[in-house]
């Protein structure tokens, strides 16, 4: 199929047509008007070359893993049996017994091989693998060599890094931090519920702060910041209805508000203020991204077969949401654009505000 601009707008196939009237009825203006321009809409079968040079977007669907370029361009879609693990820079698929396993990066060229065994994680530039009994991790450098690891005696229930630092969170209720060489750096149990397991943590970009989402029965949110070689909290609250499952938690680029996924909504905290806020959204949340410029947050969730996008302004102010139905889902967001991606299509809409 031809989508070059002379085309585009006479080759629509009908299913497009019927994802973007879905998308503009659905639109729920909350106090600003929002614009949503389509773009494209590729499936992932179409596979078509491309210049190293150019943007790739990593993607995963269902059982395939694989990148797009802003323009529409499915540069590779792979599929795998068990498990994968992809970022802008490399992706895996590996099998269930995790002994090693090699790693390629996006071009498609291999990067190296992990020895380790466990089942990797890529965030963004950084290898980490989860290993066998739960309890252990490793950090690993560009080429899949162990830079340094970690074991605690109870399983590891939450995960989180950043550019400056890591985060896991425990069955036990303790949440440990280190510095990109492997230091602990903050070491606390929230405590304060009757069953203590972190089910959701955050570290921020520049690892001084640390979220979480703490207990059962008396379940909390807490936020803790480095202050000397202490842990200090600096917000907290008691959740009314307690979530008991594993949680999103996440931090804007700049770390003075963060995001998390209590039972059927969104909490936000403002960092600077100490104050929060709540959005009804049902289901389970997977993705929070943001905007280039920072002014727009987008937020995916699902409740049982229906996907959910949901797009805040200045952080906090609802502006807009569209629901799709399907059996699996991502969004991506790249300059005035978000990507998303429902069973194996993916499709590019430009967003304005007037």
């Amino acid at each position: 199929m031809n989508f070059n601009k002379k085309k585009k707008n006479l080759l629509v196939p009908i299913a497009v047509i019927f994802c973007v009237l879905y998308i503009i009825f659905s639109v729920q203006p909350m106090g600003h008007e929002i614009h949503f321009t389509p773009e494209w809409t590729e499936d992932i079968s179409h596979i078509q070359e491309n210049s190293n040079n150019t943007k790739k977007i990593p993607f995963k669907l269902s059982q395939n893993i694989g990148y797009f370029t802003p323009d529409g361009k499915i540069v590779s879609a792979i599929t795998f049996p068990f498990k994968s693990t992809i970022s802008e820079k490399w992706y895996a698929a590996f099998g269930a017994s995790g002994t090693k396993t090699d790693f390629f990066f996006a071009d498609g060229t291999l990067a190296g091989t992990i020895n380790e065994a466990g089942f990797p994680f890529f965030d963004q530039d950084r290898i980490f693998v989860m290993q066998p009994g739960g309890t252990a991790f490793v950090k690993c450098d560009s080429e899949g060599k162990c830079e340094w690891n970690y074991e605690h005696y109870s399983p590891i229930t939450a995960f989180s890094s950043s550019k400056n630092g890591t985060a896991a969170g425990y069955a036990d209720g303790t949440v440990i931090s280190f510095l990109p060489d492997g230091k602990i750096d903050q070491k606390f149990a929230p405590g304060g519920s009757n069953c203590d397991v972190i089910l959701g943590v955050a570290i921020s970009e520049n690892g001084n702060r640390i979220a979480c989402v703490s207990g059962q029965d008396q379940q909390r949110f807490i936020v803790a910041e480095k202050n000397g070689g202490h842990s200090k909290v600096i917000f907290h609250e008691y959740l009314e209805n307690s979530i008991s499952r594993q949680t999103l938690v996440k931090f804007n680029n700049n770390s003075d508000y963060v995001y998390y996924n209590g039972k059927d909504f969104l909490g936000i905290v403002n960092t600077k203020k100490s104050t929060s806020k709540k959005i009804p959204i049902k289901g389970k949340i997977s993705q929070i991204e943001f905007s280039d410029d920072n002014e727009l947050v987008f937020v995916l969730s699902k409740d049982e077969e229906k996907y959910t996008v949901t797009i805040l302004e200045s952080f906090i102010y609802p502006m807009a949401s569209f629901s799709f139905e399907g059996e699996c889902s991502f969004i991506k967001t790249y300059e005035n654009s978000i990507f998303i991606g429902r069973n194996t299509k993916i499709s590019k809409i430009s967003i304005s505000k007037k």
